[in-house]
């Protein structure tokens, strides 16, 4: 039993970040988002940080041209799949970029996103009508949204609301948040980028913010103008850092019925000021703004925390480390927030959680009505965003959110 267990409990990689990663897309199988043998091949070409990039390049490139293939001969099925899946190894590529120099990291990002979010809109076309792009008024531009059916027909569903984490695609929703499991239910999903979030980040450069009302309110007024999204049955959920967006824009906004938050983040910043030590907070508790400037500079020598820490820093658009942290730390839910949220929440408590461990019992304190749902090593649904217990995850939430709609 050990033996089986070990990669389980060792990882594919040394490398924290490879690991996860790997985790994620050979999780996405289980709604056809990625092939476990695609994923096994290519991991184990993998032999250094820099080859990741390399290798799921190539494994996206077969995959796409073998989609182009399948539609041009008019197997749309198989189109369909192969566009998801192409979609899914272009976004793992993607993950990927940080390993190399800022100006190579420049060159290559923007053309992998292009190729990533072509595959994502083929797939979306092979829907036979199913899948449509709906475009929601932000300001004074739009965010790109895709509103996924389990058919054409046109009538009025229960409606699955999905907001993205920091860095993630939207092909990782399909599998990562529910979105396959709310059509197989004959619920629709909206999926959509928010500012910060991929093609607002690396078509148009519009950073993060922490108010996510401003996004979440126009993201349900194009929704609920449409025949075809019930407005009695809306639902949220939350991956990721949209642990705390999530929670935040309910506070102000109320017109879902229930929300998934998976898992619980109250204080985004923790995860970052674990990369500094005592010294460092302490010049940024107290606005030494120099000081703590030149120590960074000097810590992000160290490669793989230059690379993490530019490759993170990215959607919230600092040049300068102190105003990057001071920002980072207002991505809080404070005390009056969690008061002011309605809506009924239910919270994933991973066992292992890397990122905001614990965070997910502090949020239900805050809030008026939530049910914390554990998922442990044992069933095989632990660590963030439980991403080798996707069924198990699935059937627990949409029970849980079945229910609540029925109310």
């Amino acid at each position: 039993m050990a033996t089986r267990n070990k990669v389980l409990t060792t990882g594919f990689f040394r490398d924290r970040a490879l690991d996860f990663r790997t985790r994620v897309v050979l999780g996405a199988a289980v709604h056809g988002a990625s092939e476990p043998g695609a994923v096994l091949a290519t991991v184990g070409r993998v032999e250094a940080q820099h080859a990741w990039y390399r290798e799921w390049c190539a494994t996206a490139d077969a995959t796409e041209r073998a989609a182009v293939a399948a539609r041009e001969a008019g197997h749309l099925v198989s189109a369909r799949g192969g566009f998801l899946r192409a979609a899914t190894y272009w976004a793992c590529a993607l993950g990927g970029v940080d390993a190399f120099r800022e100006k190579h990291t420049e060159a290559i990002l923007l053309p992998t996103f292009r190729r990533h979010r072509a595959c994502w809109d083929a797939f979306i076309d092979c829907s036979g009508g199913a899948h449509e792009r709906v475009n929601v008024r932000y300001e004074d531009t739009t965010l790109p949204g895709y509103l996924l059916r389990p058919d054409d027909s046109g009538r009025p569903r229960p409606t699955l609301v999905v907001t993205n984490g920091s860095d993630g695609a939207l092909s990782d929703l399909w599998s990562g948040a529910g979105v396959a499991a709310a059509l197989e239910r004959d619920w629709n999903a909206f999926v959509y980028d928010g500012p910060g979030q991929q093609s607002m980040l690396f078509e148009r450069g519009i950073g993060f913010r922490p108010d996510w009302e401003a996004v979440l309110t126009p993201v349900l007024d194009a929704l609920l103008s449409r025949t075809d999204v019930d407005a009695d049955r809306l639902a949220g959920y939350g991956l990721s850092q949209a642990g705390f967006w999530l929670p935040r824009a309910l506070a102000f906004e109320h017109r879902l019925r229930a929300a998934v938050i998976d898992p619980g983040v109250v204080d985004v910043s923790t995860p970052w000021m674990a990369q500094l030590g005592a010294r460092l907070t302490a010049q940024l508790d107290g606005g030494d703004r120099e000081a703590f400037e030149r120590g960074l500079r000097l810590a992000t020598r160290i490669p793989a925390l230059g690379r993490t820490l530019k490759f993170r820093a990215r959607p919230y658009r600092h040049d300068s480390w102190f105003d990057l942290f001071t920002t980072v730390r207002t991505y809080r839910l404070l005390a009056a927030d969690g008061a002011r949220v309605r809506t009924p929440l239910l919270i994933t408590d991973p066992e292992g959680e890397e990122f905001w461990p614990g965070q997910s019992r502090r949020l239900a304190g805050l809030v008026r009505e939530a049910e914390l749902a554990g998922f442990t090593a044992a069933e095989g649904a632990d660590r963030h965003c439980e991403p080798l217990g996707r069924l198990v995850v699935e059937q627990r939430v949409f029970d849980w959110l079945d229910d609540r709609l029925a109310r």
